[in-house]
């Protein structure tokens, strides 16, 4: 096992580090005849993109998407979907001073103690912009899923201690920060504003649903849809945890208040978050991902170097304050891949509905 590869039917395989040449992917599994152009792919990177936003890193990427198998005359062909996106605006020696260094919060400490070596530009294949290719590969999920009559949203519900109000699931696509509240924007932005002038960072928490999706989706066992669903968000680098449903606050009901009681028109509460035992109920799948602060701060930090000296830092570069908004589309494709690679083992086992 490599760890570059997600997915048993639909397998998406990627590549790249921040600084390098390229990020890209190969998407194998994917159903012959599917409609699918670069515009598609792109327009999910666009929302994932750096440079854009308060939030944002100052970098500048295009992060324009490449097809370069996979695809004829405008549809999949059944064969593996090569893509490429190519990096423009590295800065490598923003991080020269950090090659001995191990930064707190980071992976280099653990990429050193792995492999013996690592790329200590702007984290390497660690680095939050490898995300980008998991947006790609999501992108052509998406598809698979809407072709079946699924769809995939992805808000934010709170970022730096202010919640969100969950009012226009649809509108926070265009809304700033993913936001489902229209008034929360601006409350978003003057958090960012303060805790950037401190020279510090900001987490939040990303709510998903998925909708539409056939119920008995999942295995019945190890590959349920909720165990799937939360290693596929736990799989992005800056999340620490996973609510299905009422998630944690579950533990805290009593089963009669817990239980979704069941009509004859359907479900009377969602509790559950659409999966029971695994398998979906035909309800919307709701899972919440909360994302850590940005790791690259400011402010003076105590630290170790490779030979294991004591020493402080001031991470420099470029870096966001926060990874919301950018983490939203990723969580998103991240759903979505898992979401497709169930739904196709079904139909793969002959379990049409």
């Amino acid at each position: 096992m490599s760890g570059n590869t997600f997915g048993a039917v639909l397998r998406l395989t990627t590549f790249g580090e921040s600084h390098g040449a390229a990020l890209g992917g190969v998407l194998d599994g994917c159903p012959s005849g599917l409609e699918l152009d670069e515009a598609v792919i792109q327009a999910e990177l666009d929302r994932r993109k750096p440079g854009g936003g308060i939030a944002s890193t100052a970098r500048k990427e295009a992060d324009r998407v490449r097809l370069l198998s996979g695809v004829f005359e405008g549809r999949t062909t059944g064969t593996p979907i090569g893509f490429a996106i190519e990096n423009s605006d590295q800065h490598s020696k923003d991080y020269d001073a950090l090659k001995d260094v191990f930064r707190p919060g980071h992976a280099d400490f653990g990429y050193q103690a792995k492999f013996g070596l690592r790329d200590h530009r702007g984290g390497g294949r660690s680095s939050g912009r490898e995300t980008a290719s998991r947006v790609a590969g999501g992108a052509i999920a998406q598809e698979i899923l809407r072709a079946e009559g699924v769809s995939v949203l992805a808000y934010t519900v709170e970022l730096g201690g202010i919640e969100a109000r969950v009012l226009d699931p649809e509108g926070a696509q265009a809304r700033p920060f993913f936001s489902p509240d229209p008034e929360a924007p601006a409350r978003f932005e003057e958090r960012i504003r303060e805790v950037k002038a401190q020279g510090d960072t900001l987490g939040g928490v990303v709510e998903v649903q998925v909708l539409g999706l056939p119920p008995g989706i999942g295995e019945p066992v190890f590959d349920k849809l909720d165990a799937r669903l939360a290693y596929a968000l736990m799989g992005v680098g800056a999340v620490k945890g996973v609510e299905i449903g009422a998630g944690t606050a579950a533990a805290r009901l009593t089963g009669s208040r817990n239980n979704d009681p069941m009509t004859p028109e359907g479900f009377a509460s969602n509790n559950a978050g659409g999966i029971l035992g695994g398998l979906s109920s035909g309800q919307p799948v709701v899972a919440r991902a909360f994302v850590k602060p940005i790791p690259s701060i400011a402010l003076e930090q105590h630290t170790v170097t490779a030979q294991g000296q004591a020493t402080t830092i001031r991470v420099g570069g470029r870096h966001d304050i926060c990874a919301i908004p950018r983490i939203v589309p990723v969580l998103k494709a991240m759903t979505a891949l898992a979401c497709a690679d169930l739904l196709l083992l079904d139909r793969r086992l002959g379990r049409e509905r």
